[in-house]
């Protein structure tokens, strides 16, 4: 009696199951390089915040909860072949228990408008860096807005739509199973593919966008033009504090109503407070620059934040002045090492 007529498939043990697997994953190889396995290290499918994010967000709800497990032990012993994630997109190839793996398509309809609007302005001011968000280290408040059910980051069932080549009648399969738990095993790897699915720039999260913008400008402005943009300007444009440039006096040239310093003991103490002043900014720039100048890797702006306890603009007026020095550069995106 077959399987379809009520009978049930031979037992095949699952040291058998990944042999098989890792037999036709060798096959594939050969036809085609850039194939990408889910390879599962370890009991927990998913390490991540994003992975355990996405696993938790389909198990919750109840048109999934009973079927996904399905696919655990397919995705645990390297049934998953091959798993290529695109814009709203997943292609996979699943082994079963026939000679030839099924083709599974899984497709994710982007976050709506007004959702993504909402999570923008929810991260206002809140993720300094791709790095944090990409590592899962934002604070708590933002945690729970992107796991929110119907109107977070992840999908909802009726967000998702997916097909299988298999013969089994079920409308979720081992197979699509097994793939929707791949995905979260591919987002320990590269967190930057979930918004890749969900169709969204990551980069509209975080604030470093300003930061970024304002080195640029600022770089420009060294070249002497007509059209550079004064300091003062830029703090007024995106509301940082920037350090005022010494502005030597020219010979011959008098002094500006104000800017002389006052004589007498309300002067002599205005000058003491300009001195302890300046020696205080001169410890903090000397820290700033001195945690960028010693890392190989390069630093950011919260990690700075979080080793030292200085706030945001006077970390990033330090940056732009040891910049400006020449003493350090900009790595990449956010990122500052030693020149």
């Amino acid at each position: 009696m077959s399987y379809w007529e009520g009978g049930y498939p031979p037992y095949v043990s699952v040291a058998e199951k990944k042999a098989k697997a890792a037999k036709k994953l060798k096959q594939l190889k050969k036809k085609n390089p850039g194939i990408k396995p889910v390879v599962i290290e370890g009991k927990a499918i998913a390490l991540s915040w994003w992975g355990k994010s996405w696993n938790k967000n389909l198990e919750r709800y109840a048109d999934y909860s009973n079927r996904i497990g399905r696919g655990r032990s397919y995705v645990r012993h390297g049934a998953v072949l091959d798993l290529q994630i695109d814009s709203g997109k997943v292609e996979a190839l699943v082994q079963g228990s026939g000679a030839k793996p099924y083709s599974v398509i899984v497709k994710i309809k982007a976050i709506n408008e007004k959702s993504w609007q909402e999570i923008k302005t929810a991260c206002g001011g809140k993720l300094d860096s791709l790095q944090e968000l990409l590592a899962g280290k934002f604070p708590k408040a933002l945690s729970e807005i992107f796991i929110e059910q119907g109107t977070g980051l992840f999908p909802s069932p009726k967000d998702i739509e997916f097909s299988c080549s298999c013969p089994d009648w079920a409308s979720m399969c081992k197979h699509v199973a097994a793939t929707l738990y791949g995905i979260s095993a591919r987002l320990d790897e590269d967190p930057s593919l979930f918004f890749k699915l969900r169709k969204v720039r990551m980069k509209d999260l975080v604030t470093e966008a300003v930061e970024d913008k304002t080195c640029n400008l600022l770089e420009k402005a060294k070249k002497k033009t007509e059209r550079v943009i004064a300091e003062s300007d830029l703090s007024d444009v995106f509301g940082i504090d920037m350090e005022e440039p010494v502005v030597p006096i020219k010979k011959g040239a008098k002094p500006k109503p104000g800017s002389m310093p006052k004589i007498g003991k309300s002067g002599e103490k205005s000058a003491t407070k300009q001195t302890v002043s300046k020696k205080k900014a001169e410890s903090v720039f000397d820290t700033v620059a001195g945690i960028i100048r010693s890392s190989k890797k390069g630093v950011n702006v919260a990690l700075i934040r979080k080793k030292t306890g200085f706030n945001d603009n006077q970390i990033r007026n330090c940056i732009y002045r040891a910049n400006k020095q020449g003493k350090i550069k900009r790595l990449k995106r956010g990122i500052y090492v030693s020149s």
